[in-house]
């Protein structure tokens, strides 16, 4: 259930519908009674797409999370086990089309192969079941797992995750299939700027986990004067980066993340 409520009350709530509401509810205002408020909405909505379509805002409030945690300190004893956060591969089009789909966030296993290759005995878990609301689920596991083969990791030694649907559920359901022994030591890739959440989620799981951070949207401080090129992409991502500030207050809310702003043990 709450994987439900979670998807339809963003769906309502991040940057770019709120910014639909805003066009709608003007448009239809000035059409009645009530055509100065319409208008003040409308003047609203161009300045919102403005400043979260082409200003840095987005990167404002990703560059915080990006930071949050470096990666592990690989030296000492060797990894036994890497975890990769499924979301780089897309399962739709992988089904239909029977090619290897990859997004943005690819760098989740094109990281996770340069680690596999540099600890040769660690196992490989691969954890992703289907994110898909109204449409027939995909499982993520399946084409990630295709692309983590075809790297050259062998089948022996993935694990794959097939049943979680977020990230709670990716540290729940990993933990119980890997049942880490204490003193093992297991990296966890993810997006950097997802990485804050995932730490808490994990930590709260009662799984230790070590950060590995991939997939960086933002070159470092000097993303605070960079403006878009297109507002398609600002707004696309102060969406992404909205959802993990939101999703770090719900998950600490809801009791599923040890902290509100998970940092560095």
């Amino acid at each position: 259930m709450f994987f439900y409520v979670a998807k339809v009350a963003w769906f309502c709530l991040q940057p770019s519908s709120l910014l639909l509401i805003l066009l709608i509810a003007g448009a239809v205002l000035l059409f009645t009674g009530h055509q100065r408020t319409g208008r003040w909405l409308v003047v609203a909505a161009a300045v919102f797409l403005f400043v979260a379509g082409l200003s840095p805002l987005s990167d404002w409030l990703l560059y915080p999370l990006e930071e949050r945690f470096t990666r592990a300190d690989l030296s000492g004893r060797p990894i036994d086990g890497i975890i990769v956060l499924g979301g780089a591969e897309d399962p739709g089009i992988a089904d239909e089309r029977h090619v290897e789909a990859l997004n943005e966030a690819a760098e989740r296993l094109t990281e996770a192969v340069v680690l596999a290759r540099r600890f040769p005995h660690a196992k490989v878990v691969y954890t992703s079941g289907s994110v898909k609301v109204l449409s027939a689920p995909s499982i993520g596991a399946d084409p990630g797992a295709l692309v983590l083969e075809d790297l050259g990791i062998s089948r022996d030694r993935l694990i794959l995750e097939r049943r979680s649907r977020n990230t709670w559920q990716n540290a729940v359901y990993t933990k119980a299939l890997v049942n880490p022994k204490p003193g093992e030591r297991w990296l966890l890739i993810t997006s950097a700027g997802h990485m804050p959440r995932a730490m808490g989620v994990f930590r709260k799981a009662g799984f230790p986990v070590e950060p590995w951070p991939v997939d960086y949207r933002t070159s470092g401080p000097v993303a605070y004067t960079d403006f878009f090129d297109a507002p398609s992409r600002g707004l696309r991502r102060l969406d992404e980066v909205m959802h993990e500030w939101v999703g770090l207050l719900v998950y600490w809310l809801t009791g599923r993340s040890d902290a509100l702003f998970p940092g560095p043990a």
